[in-house]
């Protein structure tokens, strides 16, 4: 049994050590333009942390990331409200998707966390989460471009979206 302890703080520690290395060790500021979050070691995978508080604010409006990458974002609802008022997802559209369309689609997704059914605009999204809430995405980075990205929560996007940057 202490062996198994001992294992499983070790493999944790080894992905947190990992993980610091891989973001470059220092954390990232307010900035708009977040040149950290870009892994220019040669790594395959990229961490990006971002969140949302209940301001109806994201702490990123740009996120740039290598194409082909693998992109393991974590969501974070830093506030205390619920999910049913104040609601937050991250929502990566497909380039040249126009977001006050996907906006008017989402409303009508009430009953999948304001996530259109089949829609070929959204690349990835978390689910959507109250305060206090995390949630972690993996997919793999677009093709070189700029794209939309937004909380899809009746009346956020207005507010919290931003660019996701492919290099």
């Amino acid at each position: 049994m202490e062996k198994i302890k001992f294992t499983l703080i070790l493999t944790a520690l080894f992905i947190c050590s990992f993980s610091l290395l891989s973001c470059g060790g220092s954390e990232s500021s307010n900035n708009t333009n977040i040149e950290e979050e870009i892994d220019q070691s040669g790594n395959d995978t990229i961490y990006v942390v971002l969140n949302s508080n209940d301001k109806m604010q994201f702490d990123k409006d740009e996120i740039m990331v290598y194409e082909g990458q693998v992109v393991n974002l974590t969501l974070n609802h830093t506030g205390t409200m619920p999910v049913s008022s104040m609601g937050h997802n991250f929502v990566l559209l497909t380039e040249g998707t126009s977001v006050s369309n996907f906006s008017r689609k989402a409303l009508k997704a009430k009953d999948h966390e304001y996530i259109p059914q089949n829609s070929e605009e959204v690349i990835a999204h978390t689910a959507l989460i109250g305060g206090g809430e995390s949630d972690v995405i993996i997919f793999q980075a677009p093709v070189k471009g700029t794209y939309d990205f937004l909380c899809s929560f009746p009346g956020h996007y207005s507010i919290m979206k931003g660019k996701f940057k492919v290099k």
